[in-house]
């Protein structure tokens, strides 16, 4: 199955999430293969909300623990409802609401001995990335170089989102890099939003 065919069901699925926990009816596609066994395997993913081109909740799975299916109509949910920087969706706003599914690839840990090395490697559009430092931690999807286009600002807003210092670097920290099938509503026609 191709990538187009992968968007065209995890679109549907992520909406349909929302609408059942808003009360809404809303069914995904029927033509969905709920058994399809790419569904059932494990998978990390990534759930963002927009509205009018502003985030309105992101939520997301780093690493695969789950399947497909249970990890992508949960990040939904999570992003709808629980993403700490805003109040829950509202039923109003289902409808004015655009999805993007993202799907990680396994993380690869980066090597390097300071900030500089590890700046020079990263992949303006391509890479996400994960920052470690002791207890904090934070990642952006490859999507955010489009806001922050210079590996120095990506790396920087990384490590304030971490809780840390722009400035801040440590020979502990850890970075791992992933990249991301994406797909988003507003790519297909409006038949997911109906």
């Amino acid at each position: 199955m191709n990538n187009i065919n992968h968007g065209e069901i995890l679109l549907p699925i992520a909406r349909s999430s929302i609408a059942e926990m808003l009360g809404l009816e809303h069914e995904a596609a029927q033509d969905i293969p709920w058994n399809a066994s790419w569904l059932q395997q494990r998978g990390a993913s990534f759930v963002t909300l927009t509205q009018q081109g502003q985030l309105r909740g992101c939520i997301g799975t780093l690493e695969a623990h789950r399947s497909l299916l249970e990890d992508v109509k949960s990040n939904a949910v999570s992003a709808a409802f629980h993403d700490p920087r805003f109040s829950p969706l509202r039923r109003e706003e289902f409808g004015y609401t655009d999805i993007e599914v993202s799907l990680l690839s396994a993380m690869q840990a980066m090597d390097f001995s300071n900030e500089q090395q590890a700046l020079q490697q990263l992949q303006p559009g391509t890479d996400g990335l994960v920052f470690e430092y002791g207890r904090h931690r934070s990642t952006f999807l490859p999507q955010v170089w489009q806001q922050l286009p210079s590996a120095k600002d990506f790396m920087a807003h990384l490590k304030q989102k971490a809780g840390l210092s722009a400035s801040f670097w440590d020979d502990e920290v850890r970075l791992y890099r992933y990249t991301v099938s994406k797909w988003k509503e507003t790519d297909f026609n409006k038949e997911f939003n109906s």
